[in-house]
């Protein structure tokens, strides 16, 4: 789950990391009386759920309140990289003397939480780390001890950062560091953390949590953005299915991202086009297997994959899923089934009794009827 700018922003101020002052705009009237609270002298950023808003002419300047109401006029409705923006977050224009790079992400494969720091803030990361990978510092953090002074020395003195911010950054990033295990994040970071008059302010901010910690966060389901999505993954959401549409015309269901995965690189080894990526959980119940297949023949399949291995998912479970689908709905495609693992046989004898079911034994041979009869 990734928040949006202006909520990532309050949190941030929440564990008293500086932000500029600023409101969020639904209208053009509303854009007016932030701009004059300001003189007029704001930044209007479109609040979209994508990387590049300011390459994309999503990030604007405004001198005087007329400005900021043609810019305004300009941004609302405006398609960044398939993204409609709805939302405009009004900020007073700060005085930058420099910039910098400041955050925290996820190194899977050494299992420890990467710090990192950099004095050319305002640019995309990567692009720093292409062409000036001695300008970007990074410390790796043992979650098991949490992050201590001494990783901060490290990290700023490797930084070439000025010794007189050195107590500001490190307050900085220390608070950054609590959101990051607070909220169970995957990518904290502030790009760029703008040196003012005033000191150090979040110019900018990202918040990146893992889907799977989210309940444990309740307020964080009323944070949730999901206009972006198309009206099919909106409905997916709500009911807790792992779910992204695709350009395919091969419906697929799967117990597990990697199971799902694999599902899609099958069809597209038989020659055909995943319509989505759509996993069920591990002990999905015939409720949720229901509800995938009503959600995957609204994107317009011309057949359907379901891939299981039961584990602590029962076969016999997602068949009567399937026989529920097809009693209440009408659906005119083939669906192809593999079933493997718990309560299989079970399964597989509920699924005989049915039309417009295939069952096979095999991943492979699913994929290929499936691409094959989509034709």
């Amino acid at each position: 789950m990734r928040l949006l700018e202006y909520q990532a922003k309050q949190i941030f101020k929440n564990y008293g990391i500086p932000i500029p002052k600023g409101e969020v705009a639904k209208s053009i009237e509303e854009v007016e009386k932030i701009a004059e609270k300001f003189n007029g002298k704001v930044v209007l950023k479109a609040q979209v759920l994508v990387g590049g808003r300011g390459k994309s002419g999503g990030v604007r300047k405004a001198t005087s309140v007329n400005e900021a109401k043609k810019i305004a006029t300009e941004l609302f409705g405006y398609n960044i990289k398939g993204h409609i923006v709805k939302k405009l977050l009004v900020e007073e224009m700060l005085e930058i003397k420099s910039e910098f790079y400041a955050g925290f992400t996820i190194d899977r494969s050494s299992k420890s939480i990467v710090a990192i720091l950099s004095t050319m803030g305002g640019m995309d990361v990567e692009e720093v780390a292409a062409k000036y990978p001695q300008k970007i510092a990074k410390q790796k953090i043992d979650p098991r001890w949490g992050l201590w002074d001494y990783n901060l020395r490290n990290l700023l003195k490797n930084s070439s950062s000025p010794k007189e911010l050195w107590s500001d950054l490190s307050d900085i990033l220390r608070k950054l560091y609590n959101i990051m295990i607070s909220y169970e994040a995957e990518l904290v970071e502030i790009n760029p953390l703008a040196l003012t008059p005033q000191g150090l302010v979040a110019a900018d901010a990202r918040l990146n949590i893992d889907d799977n910690a989210i309940f444990r966060k309740k307020e964080l389901f009323e944070m949730r953005e999901i206009t972006e999505e198309s009206e099919i993954e909106k409905e997916a959401i709500k009911f807790g299915l792992n779910y992204v549409q695709l350009k395919g015309n091969v419906g697929i269901i799967a117990n597990g991202a990697g199971m799902a995965m694999a599902t899609m690189d099958l069809i597209k080894i038989m020659g055909g086009e995943p319509a989505n990526f759509l996993d069920v959980g591990g002990g999905a119940s015939k409720e949720v297997v229901e509800k995938a297949i009503e959600i995957i023949t609204k994107s317009g399949v011309k057949s359907i994959f379901i891939n299981i291995f039961g584990g602590i998912t029962r076969c016999d479970e997602v068949a009567k899923g399937i026989v529920d689908a097809l009693n209440r709905q009408k659906i005119g495609i083939p669906i192809i089934v593999r079933l493997s693992g718990t309560n299989e046989e079970e399964g597989k004898n509920i699924l005989k009794k049915l039309k417009n079911i295939i069952v096979v034994n095999e991943m492979e041979e699913g994929a290929k009827i499936a691409v094959d009869l989509a034709r």
